[in-house]
């Protein structure tokens, strides 16, 4: 009896103690923020009611806004992919190795930890739904960088050269964190935010703090949206009524994001971050809030973007602007202060903390000098000197134009020559960093064929080093282009290369012309015929050669590979063995993965 009583006593405090732990562990889930950032493309500053706009209305945008610290004077790179690498790392692009929006350029280095990661590392779920752009293949995906969760599509639009054949805006082919690919219905944009608060919303079921990262791609070209959003901008030349529309549909999606967090009790303890990732595109002629340039420019135009951060719960103080230099690279170290996770080890971030700005224990930042550069597209490498050097409000454009945007926003004065004191300091701080990142400013980040975590690789001209080729309407046109790609061999063993023209799921001859496409609000038109005669593989010291006939969709090579660096490249010729172009697509595996399923047909 008295065992019994012992072991129900016993039986009870395991009890107790368990609901003591499950309830503290709760406690101390529900005590964490949450944390939200909606990255939207191509739209700029100017591109917001709430900015001045007098065209276009994003009621909702407008009231996070009001809600939320604005950071007017909140910098970015002028192009997709730098801001991207420069977000989840916190350090400058040309330290992280993503700063280019292709050519072999938008992969991450290795050895750095994300922002994902951390977050992962501190006991949050996380989440990607939208737009990666920072490496398409093994190790380079969303779930290699720390997303546990993640829809997305490849490289920098729908459909861009490694995307799915003939993929749309509209019911779209996305990926997986399982390297699967299958259709979701409904308009991107939605499919995007209705994925992200599906998981949100089962996160919050489960008492699990999240980190949900919403990079959309909109309002990117091209320019495909419902018509009903387009509606009200008619009077317009078509291509700014659609962006318009694009930017139409964020602000209701944003609109339905805040309604989902009242409704699940999310709002107050959730840090919600709404920015952009570059300067504006089609809308800078019409309004751009005072600014000279936009995208891929180093005008003001083209970095200075907005940023709006609200946490009701954070002891933030009141909505208000804060004007103090800052950039996208500082929200990595803030969100590690506000969110109370530790830091990486060593982690010689760029970016600095916000957080006593934000909760306005600070007045004003320590002195700090900023550089925006990026690999250029019409460059084959960086170029030094072709930076803006940002301090305070002073302006040092290409080495050699200073402005004073306090006094010059729309940088039409040069003043170099009235204060060489300024400008001498401002080039001396870029010397200072352009000696920092110069040992390894061309060493491209490699991708991995024959891993288990991929066994099936597809290397797409999206990837050719020092080569731009990133869109299906370029493959359609057949640029006479090729480029190496920078590999890394995971294992010794048998490797065969499935070199295509058109993507396995367009399931055409190499030499056949694509038919006229025509999705649901755009079109493209056929692709070019190619006289393909013969196919060359060239991998490290290796060369393979065959003839190409009529009907071949492909032509494949296999070749022993020894694990370690190399490079590859390929060719089409003609019958007079004049080269046509690179195979833009060709599908990677060892002779042991052979029977892999694939996400291609």
């Amino acid at each position: 009896m008295r065992r019994q009583q012992y072991t129900i006593r016993t039986l009870a405090t395991q009890l107790s103690i368990m609901i003591a732990a499950s309830a503290t562990a709760a406690w101390a889930a529900a005590s964490k923020p949450n944390v939200i950032i909606v990255l939207i493309d191509d739209q700029g500053y100017g591109d917001l009611s709430c900015h001045g706009n007098p065209i276009v209305q994003t009621p909702q945008i407008d009231r996070l806004h009001g809600q939320s610290i604005r950071l007017t004077d909140f910098h970015v790179a002028p192009m997709c992919t730098p801001t991207r690498s420069q977000l989840m790392t916190g350090r400058d692009a040309f330290h992280n190795g993503a700063m280019k929006v292709s050519s072999g350029r938008t992969m991450m280095r290795t050895g750095l930890t994300t922002m994902p990661e951390r977050f992962a590392d501190s006991g949050y779920r996380t989440g990607l739904f939208g737009k990666w752009h920072l490496g398409d293949v093994y190790p380079h995906r969303p779930q290699d960088r720390g997303f546990e969760r993640a829809i997305w599509f490849p490289s920098s639009h729908i459909p861009s050269a490694p995307d799915y054949w003939e993929n749309d805006y509209f019911d779209p082919h996305l990926r997986d964190e399982q390297g699967n690919i299958r259709q979701y219905p409904g308009y991107c944009s939605d499919v995007f935010f209705n994925e992200a608060m599906s998981w949100i919303k089962a996160r919050n079921d489960r008492k699990e703090p999240f980190f949900a990262y919403i990079p959309l791609n909109a309002a990117h070209g091209p320019w495909w949206v419902p018509d009903k959003y387009r509606e009200p901008y008619r009077q317009l030349p078509a291509h700014l009524a659609s962006y318009y529309g694009m930017i139409a549909n964020i602000d209701e999606n944003m609109g339905r994001l805040d309604a989902m967090l009242n409704a699940e009790d999310l709002l107050e303890n959730t840090i919600l971050i709404f920015a952009t990732d570059n300067g504006g595109t089609l809308g800078v002629d019409t309004f751009n809030a005072g600014m000279k340039g936009g995208k891929i420019t180093l005008w003001e135009g083209g970095h200075r973007v907005p940023c709006f951060i609200r946490w009701p719960a954070g002891r933030l103080g009141k909505p208000r602007d804060i004007d103090e230099l800052t950039h996208v690279q500082d929200l990595f170290p803030t969100l590690i202060d506000l969110c109370g996770i530790e830091s990486p080890p060593d982690p010689q971030f760029d970016g600095i903390s916000l957080v006593n700005l934000l909760r306005d224990k600070q007045e004003h930042l320590p002195d700090r000098m900023l550089v925006v550069q990026f690999s250029r597209m019409d460059h084959q490498q960086p170029i030094k000197g072709n930076a803006a050097v940002l301090w305070k409000k002073w302006r040092l454009v290409d080495d050699k134009q200073l402005y004073d945007v306090s006094a010059d926003l729309k940088q039409e004065n040069n003043i170099a020559d009235q204060h060489p004191d300024i400008v001498e300091k401002m080039r001396a701080h870029y010397e200072k960093w352009w000696t920092d990142i110069e040992p390894r400013v061309n060493e491209f980040t490699r991708i991995t064929i024959g891993s288990t975590e991929e066994p099936l690789t597809l290397l797409s001209a999206a990837d050719w080093q020092d080569v731009f080729l990133d869109q299906q309407a370029q493959v359609r046109n057949a640029l006479n282009r090729s480029g190496p790609w920078g590999l890394n061999v995971a294992r010794d063993g048998e490797y065969t290369f499935e070199l295509r023209r058109w993507a396995r799921e367009a399931d055409l001859p190499l030499s056949a012309p694509a038919p006229h496409w025509k999705g649901v609000d755009g079109e493209m038109p056929a692709g070019k015929a190619l006289p393909i005669a013969r196919a060359m593989l060239k991998v490290g010291d290796h060369t393979s050669t065959a003839e190409v006939t009529p009907d071949d969709k492909f032509i494949r090579f296999t070749l022993p590979l020894q694990a370690g660096n190399t490079r590859a490249q390929t060719w089409f010729f003609d019958a007079d063995d004049r080269k046509l172009c690179g195979a833009y697509y060709v599908y990677v595996h060892t002779a042991a993965g052979a029977s892999v399923p694939s996400p291609w047909p």
